[in-house]
This record gives C-alpha cells, structure tokens and sequence, in this order.
C-alpha cells in the first residue's frame, strides 16, 4: 500500500509540474476592460462592457490613445515590432489568437512577456516584442525578442491582424469599439492609461 501511495504521489506531483510547465506565466494577470462607448466627456468616459455592464472610467492628460485598424498577414515582418495574444502549446510554442503591429513611433510599448486575460475569459499570454526569424509557411512561425529573451509564434493565417498607431481623443466616439487599460483611484474609481480604439467599427481583437 505504501508503494502504491508513493507511486500515486509521485504521479501527482508529475502532472503539477507538467501542466505548469505549459501554463500562463506567473505575475499579475493584464485585465483590460473590452466594450463599447457610449458617452465621452472631456474627463471621462462611459462604456457598455461585454458583459452588458455600464462602467464610467476617467480621463487624464497621461492617458494614451491609439488607433485599431485593419491590418494583414504581409503587416508582420522582420524587425517589426508586435504584441500577440497566444495560447501556450505542449511543445512550448505559443498559438496567436490575434497579433497587433505597432507603428514605428510606438516601438517599446509594453515589451515583454505576460500573463493576459483573453476576451473569453481565459487566461493566455501577451508578448509584446521584436518579430527576429520569420518562416512564411502555412501562415507564419515567427520568434518574437524581448529584452533579453524570445518566444517562438505560430501565427495560423485565419488569425485577426491589426495595425496600431497614434490616435487623438477624437476617436472616442459613441459606438466606438475600445480595449481599455484602467487604474483604480484612492477613491475606487478608475482612470484610464491606454485606450484602443477601433477605426471605422472594428472591434480590437486583443
């Protein structure tokens, strides 16, 4: 019996260490907010989330705004730098459930690599980094360099492709499509520090 035990103990511990090798990375989880606009004023703004809930977030002078739009596989290149949200795989690859490309200017932003919470609910990954190697193939393989580490992406070629580039505040319209990055306040409110936005009805796929 003791054998036994052992041998269930161990098995246990196995699988542990097996599904956490293929897990999201650990650290804080990025939460954006996801929805669509409703009212803006000059200090805040109004958004219907997708869960049909009506959240009121403030505007600063900090915060930073781009625009989303319609992109295509040829948008990734060598030395372009990206952010993809992706499914960790057996083989340690990650699968892309969507990737944006960043406009020159917005080089830097976010790099890194980190635990991300998908539209769906489930927790992914966000690599946001430098396209190195890239293999056009049955969509595309591509590593992605940050600091001084890399992942290795499938990017299959029915995954959603979109450009960012700097917006202005007069893409916060009503009806607007925006992911949103939000900080809570001393007093519990929120104040937004980055917006996407989606031009001409795009929902931003992050």
């Amino acid at each position: 019996m003791r054998t036994l035990s052992r041998l269930a103990t161990t098995l246990i511990a196995a699988l542990a260490l097996s599904g956490a090798a293929h897990a999201a990375p650990a650290g804080d989880i990025i939460k954006p907010m996801r929805g669509t606009l409703d009212q803006v004023t000059d200090h805040s703004l109004t958004l219907t989330d997708r869960r049909g809930a009506k959240v009121e977030v403030g505007l600063t002078d900090q915060t930073r705004i781009n625009s989303v739009a319609t992109g295509k596989i040829s948008d990734i290149k060598p030395d372009s730098f990206i952010g993809t949200a992706a499914a960790p795989q057996p083989d340690g690859t990650l699968k892309a459930l969507e990737v944006h490309v960043f406009a020159p200017s917005l080089r830097g932003s976010g790099e890194g690599f980190n635990p991300f919470e998908s539209a769906d609910g489930k927790v992914n990954t966000m690599t946001n980094g430098t396209v190195g190697k890239l293999v056009e193939s049955n969509g595309r393989t591509l590593t992605v360099k940050y600091h001084d580490q890399q992942k290795t992406v499938i990017v299959p070629d029915d995954v959603p492709v979109v450009t960012l580039a700097p917006g202005d505040r007069s893409l916060l319209t009503p009806g607007a499509h925006v992911v949103l990055f939000a900080n809570k306040q001393a007093d519990g409110s929120l104040a937004a520090r980055g917006i996407s936005v989606g031009k001409d009805g795009i929902v931003p796929p992050m």
